[in-house]
């Protein structure tokens, strides 16, 4: 499948006021419990996400190697997953929930990420700051899921086909960003600078 067909089986909200929300919706061919089970299990984690530690159950915390960490504030499987997702030596308020529903013979997965953005970030980056993040994690799941190979975060985005994910993904962001009210000068800037950090030029060998 075409990498941009991927991208686009994900749909894209951003809930813009004190706090900011992104939201992402995507439905694979897998059962409630198998994604669950993906999403929650560190062994698997690890292969197509991040290596994670810590007391992993409901009022325990975790930790992502080199990443994110917090508290687990709700966990009922295999449908509601909810976290503190803290980075950072000042990172405020930032909490992640995950929904799973049956549908269509496969699962919907809604993830929701609502945080306090320092303003100055928020005008340079919009929400692919952090959108662009997680798209690639929703594609690095759906590989895990139907047994593809795995993204390597490290190179991804030195390959054509990733620079061309990244440079779409941060483009959708950018959509999101103009739906929710923004200033189209201010999402094209925000948009080619989420580009630029995710997907630096690279210098010549």
């Amino acid at each position: 499948m075409d990498i941009i067909d991927e991208l686009n089986r994900a749909r894209r909200e951003l809930l813009d006021g004190k706090r900011k929300t992104i939201v992402l919706r995507r439905r694979y061919d897998a059962e409630v419990e198998d994604v669950w089970d993906a999403c929650t299990d560190a062994d698997r984690l690890g292969r197509w996400f991040l290596p994670v530690t810590g007391d992993l159950r409901l009022g325990g915390t975790y930790q992502l190697r080199g990443n994110a960490g917090g508290e687990i504030l709700r966990c009922e499987p295999p449908r509601l997953l909810k976290i503190t997702w803290l980075y950072g030596p000042d990172p405020g308020f930032s909490e992640v929930e995950v929904h799973l529903s049956a549908q269509d013979g496969g699962t919907l997965l809604e993830l929701r990420h609502e945080a306090e953005v320092p303003p100055e970030m928020w005008s340079e980056f919009g929400p692919g700051s952090v959108g662009v993040g997680w798209d690639l994690s929703l594609l690095g799941l759906g590989r895990h899921l139907s047994g593809g190979v795995p993204i390597d975060d490290d190179t991804y985005h030195e390959t054509g086909e990733g620079r061309r994910f990244i440079t779409a993904s941060s483009a959708a962001w950018g959509q999101a960003h103009l739906a929710a009210g923004a200033p189209a000068g201010e999402v094209d800037a925000a948009v080619a600078r989420t580009t630029a950090f995710y997907a630096p030029e690279q210098a010549d060998r």
